[in-house]
């Protein structure tokens, strides 16, 4: 049966996989499917997650939070392996019901605080460290709409065109097309943005930059689903150059690594629990050691 020649039933039923890239962990229900307790470090902040684009926007705000002298935001990363069903576990459904990375206990007060969805874990650190969101109302509406902004434009980036383009089993052009043609104008909205701004919510830095830019920072160096080439995005300049800005910060360098587990094995901080652990146990450096 070609796309075409498909006509959704009155009733839609579960009795196939899906196919696909990720179709061994997607199902219509919630819920875990296995018993497991999530493992606790010893540090306030404990942080499930995967260094895919979400995950990278709290490490990063992590890392600038302790790159500021916060001591209270040391963390533990643990390594969340979404391909294999580690979000199904009674342990990580507990803090995010949602079955998503990443997911965050704070056990810096008397009881654990769960805070889940990404935007929601950026808004909750800079409240509590006082950091990276401004407290002028002008100033913080505008850091908080491009926030959202992101939060709302990813899946026709992720789940839209990159799942059509890169992950689905067959390729549809009307799918492909309209998703390509909703990330090109979401490009072109930072590009104007940024030819008038420094940073995406004005002259400083905030959470609106550390939430866009693993997303559509990746897309802009044509790393994004090896697209580069076919959204052309050589075009958006200015959205090129606030990328490297981000890029070069010593604190989103180390964000980047943790959690990863593809790539350069000297890029890979799969777990981390302590500021050393950069140095001393990346994925070249324990991989040697094994050998």
């Amino acid at each position: 049966m070609t796309a075409s020649d498909y006509v959704p039933p009155k009733v839609w039923t579960w009795n196939k996989a899906s196919g696909g890239r990720f179709a061994n962990i997607n199902r219509p229900i919630a819920g875990s499917t296995h018993e497991k307790d999530l493992p606790v470090g010893r540090h306030p902040l404990q942080l499930y997650s995967l260094g895919t684009p979400n995950g990278v926007k709290v490490t990063v705000m992590l890392e600038e939070l302790l790159a500021l002298g916060h001591s209270g935001a040391e963390y533990d990363a643990w390594l969340v392996r979404i391909s294999e069903g580690d979000q199904f576990s009674s342990g990580f459904v507990g803090v995010n019901p949602n079955s998503k990375i990443p997911a965050l206990m704070d056990r810096s007060g008397p009881e654990p605080i769960r805070v889940f969805e990404s935007g929601a874990i950026l808004v909750y650190l800079a409240e509590k460290f006082g950091a990276f969101l401004p407290t002028e109302p002008a100033k913080r509406a505008e850091a908080l709409s491009w926030l959202f902004w992101q939060m709302g434009s990813a899946p026709f980036l992720g789940g839209g065109f990159g799942h059509f383009y890169a992950y689905a089993p067959t390729k549809i052009e009307y799918a492909i097309d309209r998703y390509a043609m909703e990330v090109k104008r979401q490009m072109d909205v930072l590009d104007r943005r940024l030819a008038e701004n420094e940073f995406i919510a004005g002259p400083d830095y905030t959470i609106a930059d550390m939430a866009i830019w693993p997303w559509y920072g990746n897309l802009a160096k044509g790393l994004a689903y090896e697209a580069g080439e076919f959204l052309s995005v050589h075009e958006y300049t200015n959205v090129i150059r606030w990328t490297d800005q981000i890029a070069a910060r010593p604190a989103v360098k180390r964000g980047r690594m943790v959690n990863r587990v593809q790539g350069d094995p000297a890029s890979q901080l799969r777990e981390r629990h302590e500021a050393s652990d950069f140095e001393t146990k990346t994925q070249d450096k324990i991989e040697a050691a094994a050998g």
